[in-house]
């Protein structure tokens, strides 16, 4: 068992805490949060340590859990990092791409691993898409929320768009052509509502809209590709794949069947809902970030796929012309 230490332990905070507790593969050391009231109340809940200090946490664990604001990213992570420590920590890296250029040099010089908490990777329904993915060349997700005040001290693309680039990254394997993008700010600074249109020099087209306004929750993307598309939906966890193949000699009288014309074989219509295998995906990313320190292996997502997602954020919002005020 590896020994863990949570830094931070609000909202998702908690949610982590109470992962590790359950898994059976980390000896939690214990966790710091400077608010003493959120302090006191973890530590009656769980009956965990509380640290005085990040320094005190980081001398009595291996593994650094850093799930503190954004602002604190780069801070709590390079103090782990010179200290030889193993480090998880959430999205987004850091609030800047210098930031996240100087932890991937500390990262390398400890010669540690770091794993950025890109959660929607252990979302079951993606993985249930994962083999199904055949060069998709058109994307198109969307990542509505209802207003909530948590978040709001960064733009919508790094609150909840982020969860979609890290994703499409995932999948497309190739190099960015063009940006476009127009968002708004609708009830904070920055924008609350925003949409990108990201083109790949192999062709693929990714079309992005999130929204921290929205009178309903959602979470949904397609991948479309030769001969069919894949429809994921992170929120409910269900995955729906829909093909095209050469029809049936003799197809069932129900069967979905396209007349493409005298000079074209007939097209059958296949949907196929993959099992779901149900998963917390965060107990999930923490326990394979666990076995790739255990068995030296590279972190599922990586501090450069990390870097990859922020980059991609920052110049989406480059193209909307955001003022990061907030950040500064």
């Amino acid at each position: 068992m590896k020994k863990i230490g949570v830094l931070g332990a609000g909202h998702l905070g908690k949610i982590h805490i109470k992962c590790i507790l359950e898994s059976d593969k980390f000896e939690l050391a214990g966790f710091f949060d400077p608010d003493p009231l959120i302090s006191k109340e973890v530590e009656k809940t769980y009956g965990i340590h509380r640290f005085d200090s990040s320094d005190e946490l980081m001398e009595a664990c291996e593994i650094v859990d850093i799930v503190t604001p954004t602002v604190s990213h780069f801070k709590c992570a390079s103090v782990a990092l010179r200290r030889s420590r193993h480090v998880f920590i959430e999205k987004p890296l850091t609030t800047s791409l210098e930031e996240a250029r100087k932890l991937m040099d500390l990262a390398m010089e400890a010669n540690v691993k770091v794993q950025v908490g890109h959660v929607e990777r252990f979302n079951p329904a993606f993985i249930a898409a994962r083999p199904y993915f055949a060069n998709p060349m058109f994307i198109e997700t969307h990542r509505l929320a209802q207003f909530n005040p948590r978040g709001t001290d960064v733009p919508v693309i790094l609150d909840l768009m982020i969860h979609d680039i890290d994703i499409v990254l995932s999948v497309i394997k190739s190099s960015i052509k063009k940006i476009s993008a127009s968002g708004v700010a609708v009830v904070s600074d920055t924008p609350d509502i925003a949409n990108a249109r990201v083109e790949f020099n192999n062709g693929c087209v990714a079309n992005l809209t999130a929204s921290r306004i929205s009178m309903k929750n959602m979470r949904k993307s397609r991948f479309f590709q030769k001969d069919g598309y894949i429809a994921v939906d992170f929120l409910k966890k269900e995955t729906q794949i829909t093909r095209m193949k050469d029809a049936e000699a003799n197809p069932d009288p129900f069967a979905m069947i396209l007349d493409l014309g005298p000079e074209k074989k007939p097209k059958q219509i296949w949907v196929e809902t993959p099992e779901i295998e149900p998963i917390n995906a965060i107990k999930t990313e923490l326990e394979t970030f666990h076995d790739s320190i255990v068995h030296n292996t590279e972190p599922q997502v990586t501090i450069s796929d990390g870097y990859r997602s922020l980059e991609l954020a920052y110049q989406i919002m480059d193209k909307m012309d955001v003022g990061l005020k907030v950040m500064k």
